[in-house]
């Protein structure tokens, strides 16, 4: 099991590039996490939801997402409350102390899919959550020690030298153990080092005279890495110099709820495209594309899109020529109604939409948790491939005019099903797929669309697995692999 000092030390890159490692040897390995805490989901071949961190291990082991990777996603709807979901399907909301209590019937849940897996794969790489330091959370632990100590499991402490205080981090964790789980802690993995390891060498050497366990290495800062966000937002991204000169601006307004923001990571990977996130108070810059994104909580993230006076900018940006795609939950705001009868996501009622579309969302009890393909209407026909993930059923005129044709999965018939709508003037596109930019075809008929002209699309799936290969090459090169993973580690590469 792979545990973090701190949330995003690393854990589920490490995870992944383990998989990817063993995978290469011929190893049968899966990855799992016991419980995340994340927006940022991704359906399954079994028709479940999981966190996205998982399905890239799983293509990382080369396996296709299962809902047991994964058995308990928490999916924030508030600062204190949560939609539960359980093997793949929303079960409950729950605020934080509900929660709480319903922990050992999620640890029956967590101990189920774990057992079909270690029945199935020589190895679980296990992946814990936040910090297993967190004391105020020790009491029913199902993400961490708690986990650990139940299966019998080894756990790697993993932490982030790049934050700083990284022996403090090390040590202080192992001090809020219990002397069973200290005994449990096999060793350190030093993640995202910049500089000469020989300055980092005594600190090694007494981190172990200090603890007793040994470094099993140090990786070093990798940039450019093309892997799914778990849940946080990565905004960084390298000054765009265009195709020829040309560069589209692009705007991804923050909603407090966003979800699925990995939609956007072909569009930061483009040598084309300047994407920008922008976040509460900022207003909203000139721009040829602005894309609103999925959100877990549809009305109050319209209701604080409005209090930004981002509706405005975006009618503005609208009246000057510019384009506006709506994905998921975005889609649904650029209707005229959006009705949450029995409280699905919030209290119950009903809010204006935008208008730009006609058509109304109703939140049904059902969340449609689908895999897709299909292609672009209209001219462009390009490829589409995504998911679906969401409650509302969208019923109105402007879905005449359809943005995408779906094959239709569901009737097994080779039929065709429309998804979205574009506007009379075709300067809105409204969808409800996931992953809209993923496939090349359609990530560059969509940029021309926007404006770039002869822009081609990025294959994202080429950029991750390079990333996943390049992950796992590092790891053979600066882990001591055979003492972290025993007689299950592939063989040394030839040094020549």
């Amino acid at each position: 099991m792979v545990q973090g000092t701190t949330s995003d030390a690393g854990k589920s890159t490490i995870v992944a590039g383990l998989c990817r490692v063993l995978a290469r040897a011929g190893v049968p390995v899966v990855p799992f996490k016991p419980q995340n805490m994340a927006l940022n989901s991704a359906v399954t071949v079994d028709g479940g939801e999981i966190g996205r961190a998982q399905a890239l291990q799983a293509q990382a082991a080369g396996l296709a997402p299962h809902t047991d990777m994964n058995p308990v996603l928490l999916k924030p709807s508030s600062d204190i409350g949560a939609q539960v979901i359980i093997h793949g399907r929303a079960r409950m909301d729950l605020d934080a102390r509900a929660y709480h209590a319903y922990k050992p019937q999620a640890m029956a849940a967590v101990l189920e899919s774990h057992d079909r897996l270690k029945q199935a794969y020589e190895v679980v790489l296990v992946e814990g959550a936040g910090s297993p330091a967190e004391i105020n959370l020790r009491d029913r632990d199902i993400a961490n020690m708690g986990f650990a100590e139940r299966v019998d499991c080894p756990v790697v402490l993993v932490a982030d030298i790049d934050r700083g205080g990284v022996f403090a981090h090390l040590v202080g964790t192992l001090d809020c153990l219990s002397e069973t789980e200290r005994a449990r802690v096999t060793g350190f993995i030093i993640n995202r080092f910049r500089g000469d390891i020989r300055l980092l060498e005594p600190g090694l050497d007494w981190l172990t005279a200090r603890t007793g366990k040994p470094v099993f290495g140090v990786l070093p800062y990798l940039h450019g890495l093309h892997l799914d966000a778990e849940d946080a937002i990565i905004d960084a991204q390298p000054a765009r110099d265009g195709e020829g000169g040309e560069v589209l601006r692009v705007i991804v307004p923050v909603l407090p709820r966003i979800s699925n923001h990995t939609d956007f990571d072909a569009l930061r990977a483009h040598p084309g495209v300047d994407l920008r996130f922008i976040g509460p108070g900022m207003p909203v810059p000139p721009a040829d594309l602005v894309i609103l994104p999925g959100s877990k909580s549809v009305r109050a993230d319209l209701a604080f899109l409005r209090a930004n006076g981002w509706d405005h900018a975006l009618a503005r940006h609208l009246r000057y020529g510019g384009k506006l795609i709506g994905i998921c939950g975005g889609m649904q705001m650029l209707g005229r109604r959006i009705h949450d009868p029995d409280g699905r996501e919030g209290p119950a009622g009903s809010s204006d939409g935008l208008g730009w579309l006609d058509f109304d969302t109703t939140l049904a009890p059902e969340k449609q948790l689908r895999q897709v393909s299909g292609r672009l209407a209209g001219d462009a026909a390009a490829p589409v491939r995504g998911y679906e993930i969401h409650l509302g059923v969208t019923e109105g005129p402007a879905l005449d005019r359809p943005a995408l044709w779906l094959e239709d999965n569901i009737s097994g018939d080779g039929a065709q099903r429309p998804d979205g709508a574009r506007s009379d003037d075709d300067q809105v596109l409204a969808t409800y797929v996931h992953g809209l930019f993923d496939d090349p075809a359609a990530c560059g008929a969509l940029l021309r669309w926007a404006g770039l002209r002869h822009a081609e699309g990025v294959d994202l799936d080429a950029l991750r697995e390079a990333s996943i290969d390049r992950l796992a090459d590092t790891m053979a090169a600066h882990l001591n692999l055979a003492a972290l993973l025993g007689p299950l580690s592939p063989p040394s590469p030839d040094p020549s």
